[in-house]
C-alpha cells in the first residue's frame, strides 16, 4: 500500500484522497484554505471567499459519469448529497412518457446539485476515514525530489512530508509546474485553447411549495451570437448563465441584474424559468478569460518526472459549456486510488498514467475544443450553421422529438459513448436524414432574440 500526499482539497484532492484510504492506502491532504466545507450550504455557497477556487461559485454539472463514480465508489457521498437536498434527473424523463429501458439507461442521470453539496459530502466522508489526515491551512510551498527527478514529498510551512506519491490536484494554477521547473525537471507539454466565451450567471431560488422548475423547455438553448442555459440545483436554487463572445460589445451591460435578466427572458429556458417568481440570491456573477488546456507530464523523451501525477484542472482544464470537468476529475481519482499501490514513483507507473489519461481524458477534451470551437465562431461571427454543422444542430433539436435520438445524444453527454459511436449509428442518421428532409427550410440557431432587439435592451 502506498502513502498518498494530496495537494489541494478542491472536488479532485477530496476525492483522490477518499478514494485512495478506501483502497487500504493512506493519504495526506494540504489545502491552503483555513475551513473545509460544511454542510451550512447557502453560507459556504454564496458567503465563503474562495480566490483560489474562483469557479466554486458557477453553475456545475454533474452528469451521468460522475455520479456513477460515486454511486459505486462512494455510496454515502451519494447518498449524503441527496440528503443534502441533490436531485436526480434521468434524461428520458424528457418525454412525457419515458421509453422503453435499454441496458445503459441508468448511466443517463444528472445529479443536480451545487459545488459546495459534493464538496460537503465529500468532506463529511473524509472526517471519518481513519487512513485520512487533512492539513486545512497548510499550504504546499514546494517539493522535495530525488535524482532523476522524482518527487518523494512536499515541503510546507510545518517542514517536509514525504510519500510514495504526490498527486497534484491544485488546479491549473496550484503552482506545481513552477516548483518542478525550480527542481530541474524538462516543462511540462501544455496544449491550451481559448474559448473567446464570457459568461454571466445569477442564482435564484424557486418560491416555498414549488419543488422544481418547468420540465420544458429544454434548458440550453444558443442563437448567433449569444446563448442561455438554466442549472436546476438542490433545495429548490436554480442558476441562469447567459454567454456571449469575449469582444461583444453588449458584453459588459450583462452585469446588471436587470439587464440580465431583460435578456435572459428573450431566451424560451429563461423566459419560463424567471416567469415562476423566483427569489433572487446573489448578483450576476461573471467569468471570462476560459481556455481549455492540457498538462502533461510526459515528453517525446518520456515522463518528465515521475512519483507525481495530476488530477482534475491540473491535467484537463476544460470550459464549463459541456460540464465535463467534475466527471473527469473524479474519474482520474479513481485511477489513482486503484494503481496507487503498483511502484508509483517509477517511470513505468508515470508512463502508464500517461497513456490512460490520453485513452479516457483526452479524447473528451478534444471534444470540448472542437465544440467551444464551434460556438465561439459563431458569436464571433453571427453567422448561421451550414453543411455538417447543420446536420449537428438538427441532431441535438431532432433529440428533443425522437426517443432513439434522444438516448444518442444522452449517451455523449454523459461521457457514456464517444461522439463518433454514439452518432454514427446507422439508424440515429436515418432518424436525423428524416427529420430534416421534413423541413428543407430549417435553420439552426433561430431562437433567442434578433441582434437589434439585443442590443437595445442591452442598452437600457
Amino acid at each position: 500500500m502506498a502513502h498518498v500526499l494530496v495537494v489541494g482539497g478542491g472536488v479532485g484532492g477530496l476525492a483522490t484522497a477518499l478514494l485512495a484510504a478506501r483502497r487500504g492506502h493512506t493519504a495526506e491532504l494540504f489545502e491552503r484554505d483555513t475551513r473545509a466545507p460544511g454542510t451550512a450550504l447557502d453560507r459556504d455557497f454564496f458567503g465563503w471567499r474562495r480566490p483560489a477556487v474562483p469557479q466554486a461559485t458557477q453553475p456545475h454539472a454533474l452528469l451521468g459519469a460522475a455520479r456513477n463514480v460515486l454511486r459505486d465508489d462512494l455510496p454515502d457521498v451519494h447518498a449524503e448529497m441527496l440528503r443534502l437536498g441533490a436531485r436526480e434527473r434521468h434524461e428520458l424523463d424528457w418525454f412525457d412518457v419515458r421509453p422503453p429501458a435499454r441496458p445503459g439507461d441508468e448511466d443517463l442521470v444528472m445529479l443536480q446539485a451545487r459545488r459546495i453539496v459534493l464538496e460537503s459530502a465529500l468532506a463529511t466522508a473524509l472526517r471519518g476515514e481513519p487512513g485520512v489526515v487533512t492539513r486545512y491551512g497548510e499550504p504546499v510551498t514546494g517539493l522535495t525530489t530525488a535524482p532523476g527527478v522524482r518527487v518523494t514529498g512536499v515541503t510546507t510551512p510545518s517542514g517536509v512530508h514525504q510519500g510514495d506519491l504526490v498527486v497534484d490536484a491544485g488546479g491549473r494554477r496550484g503552482g506545481v509546474e513552477r516548483w518542478l521547473t525550480a527542481a530541474g525537471c524538462r516543462p511540462p507539454v501544455v496544449e491550451r485553447h481559448r474559448t473567446g466565451l464570457a459568461y454571466f450567471c445569477r442564482w435564484y431560488r424557486l418560491p416555498a411549495g414549488l419543488t422544481e422548475g418547468p420540465r420544458r423547455p429544454w434548458t440550453v438553448t444558443g442563437g448567433a451570437f449569444a446563448g442561455c442555459a438554466v442549472f436546476p440545483a438542490d433545495n429548490r436554487v436554480f442558476a441562469v448563465t447567459l454567454f456571449v463572445h469575449t469582444e461583444d460589445t453588449t458584453r459588459s451591460a450583462l452585469r446588471h441584474p436587470a439587464v440580465f435578466e431583460a435578456a435572459a427572458r428573450t431566451f424560451p429556458p429563461g423566459a419560463a424559468w424567471l416567469a415562476l417568481d423566483a427569489e433572487p440570491l446573489s448578483d450576476v456573477m461573471a467569468t471570462a478569460s476560459l481556455d481549455n488546456r492540457w498538462s502533461s507530464l510526459v515528453d517525446e523523451r518520456g515522463p518528465v518526472v515521475t512519483g507525481l501525477v495530476p488530477v482534475g484542472d491540473a491535467i484537463a482544464h476544460t470550459n464549463p459549456t459541456l460540464g465535463q470537468g467534475t466527471s473527469l476529475a473524479l474519474w482520474a481519482a479513481r485511477r489513482v486510488a486503484r494503481t496507487a499501490g503498483n511502484d508509483p514513483g517509477s517511470a513505468r507507473f508515470a508512463a502508464e498514467y500517461h497513456d490512460w489519461a490520453v485513452r479516457t481524458l483526452k479524447p473528451w477534451f478534444d471534444y470540448q475544443v472542437v465544440a467551444d470551437g464551434a460556438i465561439g465562431e459563431r458569436f464571433a461571427t453571427r453567422a448561421g450553421r451550414a453543411g455538417t454543422a447543420r446536420e449537428v444542430a438538427a441532431l441535438f433539436e431532432c433529440a428533443l422529438e425522437d426517443p432513439e435520438v434522444m438516448r444518442a445524444r444522452a449517451r455523449v453527454r454523459h461521457l457514456a459513448d464517444p461522439p463518433a459511436r454514439a452518432y454514427a449509428d446507422s439508424q440515429v442518421r436515418a432518424r436525423v436524414a428524416r427529420w430534416l428532409a421534413a423541413r428543407p427550410d430549417y435553420e439552426p440557431n433561430a431562437v433567442g432574440p434578433e441582434r437589434e432587439e439585443w442590443e437595445k435592451l442591452t442598452a437600457g
